[in-house]
């Protein structure tokens, strides 16, 4: 039998649902992580691969901007994907699979936040950039879909989208930077 095509109403109704099911208190406490961070002085540093690298040169773009011509205190934000030669030449010179590792052991500090995104909760390279962050008296937040995997209980706090659906994953992961940014901002309701 041969599966029906997705219609927008089908992917919306996906969306609608799995959005429903997040832990709302969950996202709130990530925030509170964020913010605590940021009004510390500290780094908030993302990364993730392919659209997860989007997503976090998205939440950087938007945060950085945003919150500071909001709130007039600086937010030091940085991605460790916006560097296509840096990332190029750590790939190629030690592994893809250190490229996030090697350029925190250049800029990392006790107490920054390292905001790691894997839709499958497995990326390597992610796992081991969490794993030195956590070695290196950093904050981590983990932002996973599917079952969370390793992601999920490595990072120190945690935003789980339960679904088996990388678009869904990522589409709610967009949705939590933008909530970020609102209320970092002091967007009224």
């Amino acid at each position: 039998m041969k599966n029906e095509p997705m219609t927008t109403a089908t992917y919306l109704e996906k969306l609608t649902k799995t959005l429903g099911a997040i832990n709302c208190s969950e996202m709130d406490q990530a925030i509170d992580v964020i913010e605590r961070v940021w009004r510390s002085g500290k780094q908030i540093i993302t990364l993730g691969n392919g659209g997860s690298s989007m997503t976090a040169l998205h939440f950087i773009n938007d945060w950085n901007k945003s919150i500071y011509l909001s709130t007039k205190i600086p937010f030091k934000g940085r991605s460790l994907v916006d560097n296509m030669g840096l990332v190029m030449s750590y790939s190629n010179d030690i592994s893809f699979q250190d490229v996030f590792v090697e350029q925190l052991k250049n800029i990392l500090q006790p107490g920054d936040l390292v905001l790691a995104i894997s839709g499958s909760g497995n990326s390597e390279n992610v796992i081991r950039a969490v794993e030195y962050a956590n070695q290196n008296k950093a904050v981590t937040l983990g932002l996973c879909g599917y079952s969370g995997g390793k992601l999920k209980s490595l990072a120190q706090h945690v935003v789980w989208v339960d679904v088996n659906d990388m678009q869904i994953a990522e589409d709610a992961h967009a949705i939590f930077g933008h909530i970020v940014m609102q209320r970092l901002c002091g967007y009224a309701v």
